[in-house]
């Protein structure tokens, strides 16, 4: 069995109308099955693993979706540049860019372009290892200003500090104050800490890449950009996620389909008519007003 079969195979379950839960139940212990094999050498893979987007539903994306206003984003960030300096730089690359907690993690300063304000996501840490990204591929995310220039700040600090104590500059780009690379559990305490000082709702860490494609949408981006940016594998995974954001009230868009009234088509026919005839010559002009 490969990949492509469990994707058929989970398909024809949904087309029999079997439950989310209910494949779930099917899936685990072929999934636990598989984990038993690779341990004994028998597979290198296991074809039934992070099968969770493939039973997602549309409902069950958006109930998770919980992004702060912007407002809180400021509240929060001027809380950890108060309170946690060493993680305000990561909270705004989350905010500014919509990478996942492992991407963030993953970063390295080889991936930041600083003259062309952009990075590219090429590894996550998942339980503290190195991984590809989700889609397995690398994908270019712009920078705003601001965040490049509090990463090319950050940038200089490091190589300032590796040169007094003559060590390398860490790969890493965002590190504990101990100089070790941040992980899962530290950020997400850090994360939790900043938040109660703030004073804000308790969300998830994850709900900071929602906070990213929220704002981007109040500022009129467009569906493709903000799939680019996020690194969703299809446009379709991104309005099933986003796609209530874009809704508003467009009934007046129909109305402009009408032909226009009677009197709007006559008065631009006589602007229209006045536009072709002849001026009067300049001369006549000044004989009528002696």
């Amino acid at each position: 069995m490969n990949r492509a079969h469990v994707k058929r195979l989970i398909a024809t379950w949904w087309s029999h109308g079997l439950k989310k839960q209910t494949i779930h139940n099917i899936l685990t212990p072929l999934k636990e099955a598989y984990h038993h094999a690779m341990d004994e050498g028998l597979l290198t893979m296991n074809p039934v693993a992070r099968t969770g987007r493939l039973t997602r539903t549309r409902e069950d994306r958006r109930a998770h979706v919980a992004p702060l206003t912007a407002e809180e984003v400021r509240l929060l960030l001027r809380t950890a540049q108060a309170h946690l300096p060493a993680l305000f730089p990561l909270l705004l690359c989350a905010v500014r860019t919509g990478l996942r907690e492992g991407e963030l993690i993953g970063l390295q300063w080889g991936d930041v372009d600083f003259q062309g304000r952009f990075l590219e996501v090429r590894r996550g840490i998942v339980r503290r290892q190195v991984t590809t990204t989700k889609s397995h591929k690398i994908r270019r995310v712009d920078l705003s200003p601001q965040l490049t220039a509090v990463l090319q700040s950050l940038a200089e600090t490091r190589a300032l500090e590796a040169g007094l104590t003559g060590q390398p500059r860490p790969d890493w780009v965002f590190l504990t104050p101990a100089g070790k690379r941040v992980s899962e559990t530290t950020l997400r305490r850090a994360f939790y800490h900043c938040l109660d000082q703030a004073g804000l709702r308790r969300v998830r860490f994850h709900d900071l890449r929602h906070t990213y494609a929220s704002l981007l949408i109040q500022q009129g981006a467009k569906p493709k950009y903000i799939q680019a940016q996020l690194g969703h594998g299809s446009i379709q995974v991104t309005m099933d996620i986003y796609g209530h954001l874009f809704e508003g009230d467009d009934r007046h868009v129909v109305s402009r389909l009408d032909d226009p009234p009677a009197e709007a088509v006559q008065d631009r026919a006589g602007e229209a008519k006045s536009a072709t005839q002849p001026q009067p010559h300049l001369d006549t002009v000044e004989t009528a007003l002696a």
